[in-house]
């Protein structure tokens, strides 16, 4: 792919959105979170996960020696993104787990100290660290949006670790550079929050009206998804977590190189901005009435040089697509696992 193309598909791709040693898990399934969103998980009582700076709080279903497959979210949404997809995996066998990304839920930093650091490599390595914890070799993961993004990284990263890939809106991977590339007018509208998050007035109005906010990427995200108030709310919850404005805020400002990253994380970013292709299985989603800012399926197809497919959903699907079309992303799922 020429470079202006790259940084073209990169560019459009901002918005979605170390192999450590095994630790121990920390088994608190008797221990069920307090918070809303654990309350009304149909899964049951999230467990919890000490897994590199983080405590993770996740969701798990399926039988426990299942083939694994790992759900990862988006922003500004939650794990209820898969609230029916979850349970139709573990009803075909699978172990299913869908953690609280950094900065959602009731997924906390285990120290104050830490960054709050919302690169995505950083959030890619979550996933890594969240394996080790569990002692999980390898699984089948899945995404959209952020989660797309840190499931198209450690597939790129990690490969070995990856059996098989489900990726809302295809390749997700970017960098700062790309980053510096200015868009069409029309394209650029539709990044207003990350400018807006790029000054000092978008950080204190986002933590002030974090839920209307989020209603609102809701609705311009997926214009024909007609979800009432509870399902909203419901999701809404898991961004009182207490760092959620600073990791979004970070998120955005470092893709503008407004904002560093972690000197550990360097000599992954420099593999990241080669922008190097997929190697594992791979099935690509787009929802027909997509509304957010998002690369088309014919810039990024060659950049899957493993097993590939692309998939557009149809009947006004936007970009929540696991929750708006669960069915077509559980079976893509299980597609990709035999591809």
């Amino acid at each position: 792919m020429k470079r202006t193309h790259l940084a073209l598909a990169a560019a459009f791709a901002l918005s979605l959105a170390s192999f450590a040693s095994f630790a121990h898990a920390e088994d608190s399934s008797a221990q069920p979170s307090k918070s809303l969103a654990a309350s009304q998980d149909p899964w049951g009582p999230l467990k919890h996960v000490h897994a590199g700076v983080l405590d993770v709080a996740y969701a798990e279903t399926g039988p426990a020696d299942g083939p694994v497959v790992i759900l990862l979210h988006g922003w500004p949404y939650d794990i209820h993104s898969y609230e029916e997809v979850a349970p139709a995996l573990a009803a075909k066998g699978y172990r299913v787990l869908v953690p609280y990304a950094r900065g959602y839920g009731d997924t906390r930093f285990l120290s104050d100290s830490t960054l709050r650091n919302g690169e995505p490599v950083a959030l890619a390595q979550d996933v890594i660290d969240f394996m080790d914890a569990l002692h999980i070799n390898h699984a089948v993961l899945g995404g959209f949006d952020w989660g797309a993004r840190s499931a198209d990284i450690v597939a790129t990263l990690w490969p070995e670790r990856v059996k098989a890939l489900v990726t809302v809106s295809g390749y997700l991977i970017g960098s700062q550079e790309s980053g510096k590339t200015p868009l069409p007018p029309k394209a650029e509208l539709q990044w207003w929050y990350q400018y807006y998050f790029a000054t000092e007035r978008g950080r204190i109005g986002y933590d002030k009206y974090r839920h209307d906010f989020a209603k609102l990427i809701w609705q311009t995200a997926s214009p024909k998804w007609n979800f009432d108030d509870a399902t909203f709310e419901r999701s809404a919850a898991a961004l009182d977590n207490p760092d959620q404005v600073a990791i979004a805020v970070h998120n955005y400002r470092w893709r503008l190189d407004l904002a560093k990253g972690e000197t550990k994380y360097e000599a992954l970013e420099k593999r990241l901005a080669q922008f190097p292709a997929v190697t594992v299985p791979t099935i690509a989603l787009e929802g027909d009435a997509n509304g957010a800012p998002h690369p088309q399926p014919e810039a990024y197809a060659k950049k899957f040089a493993g097993k590939y497919q692309f998939r557009l959903i149809t009947g006004g699907i936007g970009h929540n697509l696991p929750e708006e079309a669960p069915k077509a992303f559980t079976q893509a799922v299980i597609d990709a696992d035999h591809l």
